[in-house]
C-alpha cells in the first residue's frame, strides 16, 4: 500500500526513524510523498532519494555524530563556543551537516529539488521557520516568496536550514533584496506537521505520523553550570517541548510514537549501543502500530 509520511524532529533522537522504515518496508508499505522537521527532514530527504532502510541503518549505525560539529575556536571549547554565539547566532556550523547530506544525495543523482522523482506532485517537503518574518517555511514551496525558483534550490541546503536548532547551529540567511531573513530549526514552528499532506477530500492512501518521545524519566544535563551547558538546557526544552503535546484523536490513530530511551537531542557523542536501542525502537513501535492500523476504520471514523 501507498502511504505519505511525516517524520518528527528530535536530533540524534531520530535514529529510531530507521528502525521504523524498515518495519514498514517489512510490512509491504511504498513511500510515496515524505515529510519532516530537522532530524526528520534528514531521513525524508535520504527516503525520498532512494536510499532503503538497510542502506539508512548502515549510515546511521556507522556515522560518527561528532564529526558534524565545528568549533571554529576549538581548542578552548567554552570559550570559542561563546564567541561563536555572539558572532554567529550559533556554536556551531551547519555547512558539514549539509555537505555530508549534499554527497550522500549526490550518490542518488539527487542535487536539486527538480531532481526528485515526483517533485511536481510534493514528492518531498523540508519544514524550517523563518524567525525575521517568524513564518512556517515548507520547502521547496515558499522559496518563490524569497525570489528564489523551488526546482533549482538544492536539497542539502534545504535539509540544512531545517537542522539548524537555534542557538545551537548558525542560522542560514536568505537574502530578499536588501532584506535578510534567517532561518532556523522548523521545529520552532512546527515540530511534528502531520497536517502537511491532508486533502479535503477521502485520501486514497494513508499519511503516517513518526513522533519521538521521551520515557518518563527524563534525562537531566548533569555536564555543569556554566554558559554552554545552560545553552544545552535551553535547547533540549525548546525540541522537547513539542513531545508532550496534545494530539487530535484523528491525528493521534495515524501516529507512531517512539521511545527514545533516554537519549537527549544533542547527544551527538552517542554510543553504538545506544544507536542499536533507537532503532529497535523505531521498529517494535511501528510493528505493534501496524498490527492494530485499520485504514478502512480510520475512513469511517474520522473522514467522511
Amino acid at each position: 500500500m501507498n502511504i505519505d509520511v511525516v517524520f518528527q524532529g528530535g536530533g540524534v533522537k531520530a535514529i529510531a526513524f530507521v528502525g521504523a522504515i524498515q518495519a514498514l518496508e517489512q510490512n509491504g508499505y511504498t513511500f510515496n510523498r515524505l515529510a519532516g522537521t530537522s532530524a526528520g527532514a534528514i531521513t525524508a530527504a535520504l527516503l525520498r532519494a532512494g536510499y532503503s532502510g538497510e542502506e539508512l541503518k548502515k549510515i546511521m549505525l556507522d556515522m560518527d555524530y561528532t564529526k558534524i560539529l565545528n568549533n571554529s575556536m576549538g581548542g578552548i571549547p567554552l570559550m570559542g563556543n561563546a564567541i561563536e554565539l555572539i558572532k554567529s547566532k550559533g556554536f556551531y556550523d551547519g555547512r558539514l551537516i549539509e555537505k555530508w547530506i549534499y554527497k550522500l544525495l549526490k550518490k542518488k543523482g539527487i542535487v536539486k529539488f527538480k531532481d526528485i522523482e515526483g517533485y511536481e506532485k510534493g514528492a518531498l517537503k523540508i519544514i524550517a521557520a523563518d524567525v525575521t518574518k517568524r513564518n512556517i517555511l515548507i520547502l521547496p514551496d515558499d522559496l518563490k516568496n524569497y525570489g528564489i525558483e523551488p526546482s533549482e534550490f538544492e536539497v542539502a541546503k534545504a535539509v540544512r536550514m531545517s537542522i539548524s536548532i537555534p542557538f545551537f547551529f548558525k542560522p542560514v540567511k536568505l537574502k530578499v533584496n536588501h532584506n535578510v531573513s534567517y532561518i532556523v530549526d522548523g521545529g520552532v514552528i512546527s515540530n511534528f506537521p502531520i497536517w502537511l499532506f491532508d486533502v479535503e477530500a477521502t485520501p486514497r492512501w494513508p499519511t503516517f505520523g513518526f513522533k519521538l518521545k521521551n520515557n518518563t524519566n527524563k534525562q537531566v544535563n548533569k555536564q555543569g553550570n556554566d554558559l554552554f551547558s545552560y545553552f544545552i538546557d535551553v535547547i533540549e526544552t525548546m525540541v522537547d517541548r513539542n513531545e508532550e503535546e496534545y494530539l487530535p484523536d484523528r491525528n493521534a490513530i495515524r501516529t507512531v510514537t517512539i521511545d527514545t530511551v533516554g537519549v537527549r537531542t544533542t547527544e551527538f557523542n552517542i554510543s553504538r549501543k545506544k544507536c542499536i536501542k533507537l532503532y529497535e525502537s523505531g521498529f517494535n513501535s511501528t510493528n505493534e502500530f501496524l498490527n492494530s492500523w485499520s485504514f478502512r476504520d480510520y475512513i469511517s471514523k474520522y473522514r467522511k
